[in-house]
Parts: C-alpha cells; sequence; structure tokens
C-alpha cells in the first residue's frame, strides 16, 4: 500500500522591529506611493531590534518592509489604483496593500540616525504601521 504524504501548513510568525510614525494618520490621506508626495517619518526601532542598526548611515537607500495592518486580507482582485475605469486585476499584479499577506515594499532614503530612530523618506505609511524588516538595497554594476 502506498504511503501518502500529508502536507502540513505552516505558520508564518512576524515580530515587529518598529513602528512608522508618521504625519499621514489616516488611509485616505497617504497618497499611493512614496514618489507621490508621501513626507518623511520617523522609524522607531524597538529595543530588541536596535543592535541590528549597526553599519547604517545617513544617506543609505534601505528597502523598509511593513505590514500593513489596516489592509483587507481576503481581497484578491482590485481597480489598479482604484480607478474603476481599469478592469479588475488579481492582487498579485497590483500594488494594492489589499491583498493575503499584506506586506509593504518601501525603497527609501536614511536622513537621520538619532539612536534607535530613523528619519526615512519618502514613504508613504500611516503612522503606526508596524516595520517587520530593514534591508539594504544591493548596488549592481547596472546601478553605475
Amino acid at each position: 500500500m502506498k504511503k501518502r504524504s500529508v502536507r502540513r501548513a505552516v505558520v508564518a510568525r512576524l515580530h515587529p522591529v518598529g513602528t512608522i510614525r508618521s504625519k499621514i494618520k489616516t488611509l485616505k490621506g497617504a497618497p499611493k506611493q512614496g514618489s507621490e508626495g508621501a513626507p518623511d517619518a520617523w522609524l522607531e526601532v524597538s529595543a530588541f531590534a536596535a543592535p541590528a542598526l549597526d553599519g547604517l548611515v545617513a544617506g543609505d537607500d534601505v528597502i523598509v518592509i511593513t505590514w500593513l495592518h489596516q489592509a483587507r486580507r481576503n481581497v484578491m482582485k482590485v481597480h489598479p489604483r482604484s480607478d474603476l475605469r481599469r478592469p479588475l486585476t488579481g492582487v498579485f499584479a497590483t500594488r494594492s496593500p489589499d491583498r493575503p499577506n499584506p506586506l509593504g515594499l518601501h525603497r527609501v532614503t536614511v536622513r537621520q540616525i538619532d539612536g534607535k530612530r530613523l528619519l526615512i523618506g519618502p514613504i508613504e505609511a500611516m503612522d503606526g504601521t508596524p516595520v517587520v524588516d530593514i534591508k539594504p538595497v544591493l548596488r549592481t554594476t547596472a546601478d553605475f
């Protein structure tokens, strides 16, 4: 008799490393992309993650990965850019915050470092948005 393999669901646990402190207080007030008028904001890094800041300097470009905590997780199709004239499109083909796992990717510049706080921008994330990771932007020969 052939043994049947059983697949188990993988549960991912994210531990926020910080929080965004921004002038943007509501979804309605948030630009769709950082380049569309988003302000700079403070990223307050949690005490446990503060040692991970070692090596970052003002002027660095980083990718800030956020958990879009006010996103709808049951939405699978949207009108891109909330434009009803555009056809419904699967969220994996859009930058919609509404998606099964609402991770936000934000390429920003570190403007200033003040202890456990980074002034970064521009970033379209709302005040209180959890940050799950910070990654350096890697330079390639194509960038030069």
